[in-house]
């Protein structure tokens, strides 16, 4: 189930699910820990003698407010006649979440309505040991454990505090927990319980005939009791209106910082999401540097893990993306972040937690008898390109100077020495899917560019022999690529290939949306007759036939896989990310501005394949669009980021080229 509507500052995350309920909230660090672990968080009303939770009886639209991370939740049930607008936020600078909630009335005659909002917490990610409980002094309900609390309050107009409560047991003795208690209207007022532990709060309204009323919601996070209260009496000081509404207009400057590549020239829909997913990107990103893949615990229902890590593959890509889009400050920590991480023999690992100690892997040690690198050599090389492409961007020297050693060298060093001496190609690791171990064009193209980024430093920082050595090793990887992996009776480059006693390679020939790294990472440039063959062959291959259409991952994807008989109409399931490799494809090959019309659509069907809210998921059903995987993905926003700025960059250039004032100077 996706998480539509994701909120949060870099250290408090709150991520909804589609019927509008709260599944996942992380704090202090986004994506880790985790105080929901999916136990779904229940919202829901009594009026009129009845009882309605938030759910399929509802119907909902989940979208956020224009340019801000706050959201506008639109709700009606039509049995009860009741409307809800809610305004979901967490504050740009506290850890508070905050919701508003405006009660409507369709209905010539008044109405009492109470509100119930209910808390399955599981504090550090498990229900041993909590506590609930209701503490008069600050009329609020309290979870707490160890150095994580968590206070629940809300107010209307008229009064604040918790008018109605219950905490309890859950999930254990057979019981559902406090939220079944609301079903009549009343709480039980039992003000304490431990162990497996649930709490209820709720608050009375009046809304007059055919009018409305405003309730305000929040939980307040921290380390300690007094913290939390703290917090609460900032929100009481200060009113969660105006917290709220310091939070839009936060996120509308931050969104807004620069806008002067010309936007305005893209589809109304195209440019929605392009600011859409620069503010959902800074969701998934923690504040001490961490850039999570995905914040969606769905997964651990099946896999008992999820992607709640950094991997330094995606971590580079969606940092790139956002250097492009002139955010030097988030990639900045990323950088340092990758220095603390790297191992002192100058690779990384597979992947992280926010807090820099090493993230779960299947990757082993040691197969078939023999020791090996449990390693995705990509991700080494990736962080190399992403910094230099900071570095171009924003140059930013004294920043770049104590990286220099320790991250750039190591990690170049680590590059030149991972290599097979006889053919110059890399050792085997796995490939950027992680599902197979071997030496793999995507992973040959990043360290050649990798190498390129590392001879550039070395460069600037006066080290020309060093800088020889990487741009050397670099180019006769590039001509190893062409000459091991380049099939001639086929006219295309092999996915990858596996070393063999005599020398060679076995090629893989599986046609993959990863080969677009021939051209992506400048190994080669995009119009070569060897990367238009191999990319004409992802296109013919990979494009999925269905009215939904995109672009598959690879030949007969078993990831999530929809269709299994016909896989030569639908070889897997359509990937953002892999469409919008495509379409920049396209852009780097287009040469007037009649060409740029294929990518600009392209763009608008990733527009037209996302939520309401503008979250983008992995990958989709090849024939409803629903999503498929986790959701959002941080690297499918990201590739949407590049996109969108590549395809302004190239319009602004042909303009350029034809002397008249383009798109960019209408914000001059």
């Amino acid at each position: 189930m996706p998480r539509d509507i994701p909120v949060g500052n870099g250290s408090l995350l709150v991520a909804f699910d589609l019927e509008y309920r709260i599944r996942d909230l992380f704090f202090p660090h986004v994506g880790l820990e985790n105080h929901a672990v999916g136990h779904a968080f229940q919202f829901g009303l009594w009026v009129d003698g009845q009882w309605s939770a938030m759910g399929p009886e509802w119907r909902k639209d989940l979208r956020y407010l224009p340019d801000t991370l706050v959201t506008e939740v639109k709700a009606t049930h039509e049995r009860l006649q009741m409307e809800l607008v809610c305004h979901d936020a967490v504050d740009f600078h506290e850890h508070v979440y905050l919701k508003k909630i405006i009660v409507k009335n369709p209905l010539d005659h008044a109405r009492d309505v109470r509100l119930f909002f209910s808390h399955d917490f599981h504090l550090s990610g498990t229900e041993v040991g909590d506590t609930a409980y209701f503490d008069p002094r600050l009329q609020a309900l309290i979870h707490y454990k160890g150095k994580r609390y968590f206070l629940i309050n809300c107010c209307d107009a008229g009064k604040c505090g918790v008018e109605h409560f219950a905490c309890g047991l859950t999930e254990t003795q057979g019981l559902e927990g406090t939220w079944k208690d609301a079903e009549d209207g009343s709480l039980s007022g039992n003000a304490i319980a431990h162990g497996s532990v649930d709490s209820t709060a709720g608050i009375s309204l009046h809304v007059p005939p055919r009018g409305e009323t405003t309730a305000y919601y929040w939980i307040c996070a921290g380390t300690t009791c007094h913290e939390v209260a703290v917090l609460n009496q900032v929100i009481l000081g200060k009113t969660p209106e105006t917290l709220l509404r310091r939070t839009a207009d936060y996120w509308k400057l931050w969104v807004n910082k620069e806008v002067g590549l010309g936007w305005t020239s893209l589809p109304p829909k195209v440019s929605r999401l392009l600011k859409q997913s620069l503010l959902i990107l800074r969701t998934q990103i923690d504040n001490d540097g961490a850039i999570i893949a995905a914040n969606d615990t769905d997964t651990y229902q099946s896999a008992r893990d999820t992607y709640s890590y950094m991997w330094p593959r995606d971590g580079a890509l969606v940092a790139s993306a956002l250097i492009r889009a002139g955010y030097s400050e988030i990639s900045r920590r990323f950088f340092d972040f990758c220095a603390r991480i790297i191992e002192t023999e100058g690779y990384f690992l597979h992947k992280f937690s926010p807090d820099g100690s090493v993230g779960s892997s299947w990757h082993p040690w040691w197969r078939e008898g023999h020791p090996e690198l449990p390693i995705q050599e990509d991700e080494t090389a990736l962080v190399l390109w992403a910094l230099w492409r900071h570095f171009e961007r924003f140059h930013d020297v004294e920043f770049i100077k104590p990286l220099y050693r320790g991250l750039i060298i190591r990690a170049a060093e680590f590059l030149v020495q991972y290599r097979n001496d006889a053919t110059k190609l890399p050792e085997p690791s796995y490939d950027l899917w992680e599902e197979r171990r071997g030496v793999y064009t995507f992973t040959v193209s990043t360290v050649i560019a990798g190498l390129r980024a590392a001879g550039n430093f070395a460069v600037a920082f006066g080290e020309a022999d060093v800088a020889a050595t990487y741009r050397t090793t670099a180019n006769e990887m590039a001509q190893a690529l062409r000459r091991h992996f380049f099939h001639r009776d086929l006219n295309r480059f092999a996915r990858g290939g596996a070393f063999t006693p005599s020398g060679s390679y076995e090629l893989d020939m599986t046609i993959d949306a990863s080969l677009v790294a021939l051209w992506y990472f400048d190994v080669f440039p995009p119009q070569n007759p060897l990367v238009e063959s191999t990319m004409q062959a992802v296109l013919d291959r990979l494009w999925v036939n269905t009215p939904i259409g995109g672009l598959a991952r690879y030949e007969n994807d078993y990831y999530h896989q929809v269709e299994h008989a016909n896989v030569q109409s639908v070889p897997g399931n359509p990937w953002f990310i892999c469409t919008l490799w495509w379409a920049q494809y396209l852009i780097a090959c287009a040469e007037d501005p009649s060409d740029l019309q294929e990518p600009l659509t392209l763009l608008e069907w990733v527009a037209d394949h996302t939520l309401p809210s503008g979250v983008l998921a992995e990958q989709v059903n090849p024939y409803t669009g629903e999503p498929l995987s986790v959701s959002p993905l941080t690297w499918s926003h990201a590739e949407f980021v590049v996109t969108a700025h590549k395809w302004l960059e190239k319009q602004n250039a042909f303009h350029a080229a034809s002397g008249s004032r383009g798109p960019a100077s209408e914000q001059d």
